[in-house]
């Protein structure tokens, strides 16, 4: 297969290469437009009970909470002047005759107190909207901004469309300052790697065809499914690290082929049989670990798994396909505009280096090695014990956005507001009835408050207030007791922000273990047909496994506890969210892996070219060491710039990856590899009789050996 597909790839190398241009003209002219059909929120499954509750609030009181909170204040004057009042009442007249909007409540056109500030220097205004459909509330949002300003009056603007706006705002700019930090890096990085700019060009190019071409199929999906605001930058991540990461792997083994004397023509042939096939398999093992993330059922996470999938799946095969194209174009020209003079090492010169001495020295104790660092990783983990989950509010934003000064402005300077609440709907026989729900509501421990806020004939709505945290264990015992309430002739149905996220967790818990049991299965599977052992792909597992469990003690110690938060300049919360660390893990988990194909290959070569296990581990440590840290540093470099996010999310997600590929390729690579492959020994590569037949058939290192090895015609096909 893989002969067929070099072979192919030489023969059609123009269009290929024609076909990388078309992808970077769609990609920057049409593809960079998915800004503007991406969806906000998607943190809660729209089948859950608090979203069919909200929905059904909706359509039977034509309201449901404000959408947009819009907050006046003045310094000297209050709202019972009349140049305050005008100028308000001026503005709220304006917002209330837009189209989208329902409905502008504010003190000036219900005198209720509860509307202005204990100084009564400010009050603030409630905008519903007739919809409150994620995906048309933002442009409703923007015709609010325009108009909600009041003439001499400081205006701020907050509420979940606020949030959002801003949320999608920062995201971008923080795409932006992410790729001017880490591209100059990167070619930097890729000129001492490669020590010619020429060479250095090629990864930066592919990089760039991964992330449009990405981004193009990402909006293509927007019409179908709802893509996260977050996917942009999570594409950009992956796209960019493992487009670059999959082309120093093909370009470090094109250029020792050359080295060995071989021609362009059979350096590409085999390139694409050894390095192309390893990076199919890493590809492949991304794709469906991602596509894991569909068995949770929150659309935050399907848009960003279908948006890494295309990024992945255009990195392959621009490191797979387009690559070897334009390596075939170049050959020897490949190290043209030489910085650095480097020389590619022959064969023969294994048996001595860097990573040789190091594997060497941890075989000489793998017990000691092996036991050190388990320990020291399961040390790493135990704060992970400890995690503690909440959602999204105005606190994923940084100290000072606007948005956020206005919540805290009202919980702080307005009555009444103090409050975090949950809405719940009652459906009753009769006002005794309904009397006893009251008395229910109020006897549940740590609510505050309970307000009769509207009614039809057959339902009520109350808002239940209390002190505690809305994310907070207490908060969600409010939420579990309400809805386990047991009231003859009635029902009781909750939402609000303490309920979703109730919902979200439920999901996830009952949901994670088929996600963990499927991506277990696809990675055993797909380890086994690449190495043909059953040992190897169960000590991968347990091995990302232990380096994940690490990485989530290190993500609660640093964003739940606040440690560090000095330095990475984020407020902590106390609360991790939680479908960001599924994110972070699932995407970990893959490029885990990821890094133990590209050892393991070089290893399973020099095994079946005759080495003992020893020396094909050493070996292949000294072969792909050098690369696989080169690879890492520029994960690092890149996901390290999205650590610079003001928004806590963002930082999370960089800086945990940055750790935990820190790890792997360190600790994990260089101490747990060569310890637990000397003590298995042979039993590495053991596979019971009727699975060796399997692999012997269909096995891909078996498929990319023997298309290595065919001999290839030496004549030029230019």
């Amino acid at each position: 297969m893989f002969r067929w597909l070099g072979t192919t790839i030489i023969k059609t190398r123009w269009f290929i290469v024609a076909a990388l241009v078309a992808i970077y003209a769609v990609g920057a002219a049409w593809g960079t437009g998915v800004f503007d059909d991406l969806a906000d929120g998607g943190f809660v499954n729209p089948d859950a009970p608090s979203v069919v509750t909200s929905a059904d609030i909706e359509e039977r009181f034509g309201h449901n909470g404000a959408e947009v909170l819009i907050l006046y204040s003045h310094a000297e004057l209050t709202v019972d002047d009349d140049e305050f009042a005008a100028a308000v009442t001026s503005s709220v007249d304006e917002v209330a005759a837009l189209s989208p909007v329902s409905s502008a409540t504010s003190y000036f056109n219900t005198g209720l107190d509860q509307f202005v500030s204990t100084d009564r220097h400010s009050t603030f205004v409630a905008v519903e909207f007739h919809s409150s459909d994620e995906d048309g509330m933002l442009s409703d949002f923007r015709l609010v901004e325009e108009v909600a300003p009041a003439e001499g009056v400081t205006t701020q603007l907050g509420g979940p469309a606020a949030m959002f706006s801003e949320i999608g705002d920062t995201v971008k700019n923080d795409l932006i300052i992410a790729e001017i930090i880490s591209l100059p890096l990167l070619l930097i990085i890729m000129v001492l790697v490669f020590g010619a700019v020429v060479a250095a060009l090629m990864p930066m190019i592919i990089a760039g065809m991964a992330i449009l071409g990405g981004l193009a199929i990402t909006r293509v999906l927007t019409y179908f499914v709802d893509v996260s605001v977050f996917a942009v930058n999570v594409i950009t991540i992956i796209g960019l690290g493992m487009s670059i990461d999959y082309c120093l792997f093909v370009l470090r083994r094109f250029r020792e082929e050359l080295a060995a004397g071989r021609d362009k023509r059979t350096a590409v042939l085999n390139t694409v049989a050894t390095a192309g096939r390893t990076v199919g398999v890493s590809g492949l093992i991304i794709v469906l670990c991602m596509a894991g993330l569909l068995f949770i059922p929150l659309p935050f996470l399907h848009g960003i798994a279908y948006g890494v999938m295309a990024a992945v799946g255009v990195a392959m095969l621009g490191a797979m396909v387009v690559l070897p194209a334009m390596l075939y174009l170049l050959g020897h020209r490949i190290d043209k505009l030489k910085v650095l003079r480097k020389q590619e090492k022959r064969s023969g010169g294994d048996s001595e280096g860097f990573w040789y001495r190091v594997g060497s020295a941890v075989m000489a104790r793998p017990i000691l090695v092996l036991v050190a660092v388990a320990l020291g990783l399961g040390a790493l983990a135990i704060p992970a014990f400890n995690a503690s989950f909440g959602g999204v509010n105005e606190t994923t934003l940084p100290p000072g956005s606007e948005p956020r000064l206005v919540i805290e402005t009202l919980r702080e300077d307005f009555p009444g507001q103090e409050n975090e609440v949950s809405t719940v709907m009652v459906e009753v026989e009769s006002d005794a009835v309904l009397e006893q729900v009251l008395a229910g509501l109020r006897a549940v421990s740590n609510v505050e408050d309970v307000v009769r806020i509207d009614t039809t004939e057959t339902h009520t709505l109350f808002e239940v207030g209390y002190e505690v945290d809305s994310f907070s264990p207490e908060a969600r015992h409010i939420v579990h007791d309400i809805r386990d309430l047991d009231i003859a002739g009635a029902q009781l149905e909750v939402t609000g922000e303490t309920a979703y996220l109730v919902d979200m967790l439920a999901d996830i818990r009952d949901n994670v273990p088929a996600l963990v049991i499927y991506i277990a299965v696809v990675t055993f599977i797909l380890l086994f047909l690449a190495f043909g052992s059953i040992i190897l792909p169960i000590k991968a597992i347990l091995m990302n496994l232990l380096s994940l469990g690490a990485c989530i003690g290190i993500v609660v110690w640093i964003f739940q506890y606040g440690n560090l938060s000095g330095i990475l300049f984020f407020e902590a919360t106390g609360y991790i969210d939680p479908t960001n660390l599924i994110l972070m893990l699932v995407i970990l988990f893959a490029l885990s892996t990821d890094y133990e194909v590209f050892l393991l290959s070089r290893a399973r070569e020099e095994w079946d070219n005759g080495a003992d296990n020893r020396t094909a581990v050493l070996r292949a440590m000294q072969r792909t060491g050098g690369i696989i840290t080169a690879a890492a540093i520029i994960l690092i470099v890149v996901v390290g710039a999205f650590s610079l996010s003001s928004i806590v999310m963002m930082k999370m997600v960089g800086v945990g990856m940055a750790v935990a590929i820190f790890l792997d390729a360190t600790v994990v690579r260089m101490l747990l590899v060569p310890s637990t492959m000397r003590l298995l020994g042979r039993a590495n590569w053991w596979v019971p009789g009727p699975l060796a037949k399997l692999y012997s058939s269909y096995g891909l290192e078996r498929s990319a050996k023997a298309d290595a090895e065919k001999p290839t015609s030496t004549k030029a096909a230019d």
